[in-house]
């Protein structure tokens, strides 16, 4: 068996940082589209857009969900990276986000 520097598993040192992983940029994840779907599930029968794989965090994707529920005239809400707008507003919010040069596609019905 070979010897190596390399820790498995240690209580010893308490609690380890590594460097290289903290001078990195954050990747959007997904692959890239912004997709814009329609959904009914566990709300009682009420329709709510979604909008995933926008490459934006925190206040910059707030500032955007702010600025399509304006223009749906409706409310909403960011939860976990996704924006909800509420009612079926497909086509607007696709609309709108175009204009932002992200590839923008409707998935599901």
């Amino acid at each position: 068996m070979s010897s190596s520097n390399k820790k498995v598993w240690s209580s010893d040192d308490g609690r380890q940082n590594n460097q290289s992983t903290n001078n990195r940029q954050p990747q959007p994840a997904g692959d890239g589209v912004v997709r814009v779907s329609r959904q009914t599930k566990g709300r009682k029968g009420k329709g709510v857009t979604l909008v995933t794989g926008v490459p934006l965090e925190g206040p910059d994707l707030k500032d955007l969900a702010k600025t399509l529920k304006q223009r749906c005239g409706s409310g909403g809400t960011v939860k976990n990276g996704v924006i909800e707008i509420q009612g079926d507003h497909r086509d607007t919010v696709v609309m709108a986000l175009a204009k932002h040069d992200w590839v923008v596609k409707k998935s599901g019905g």
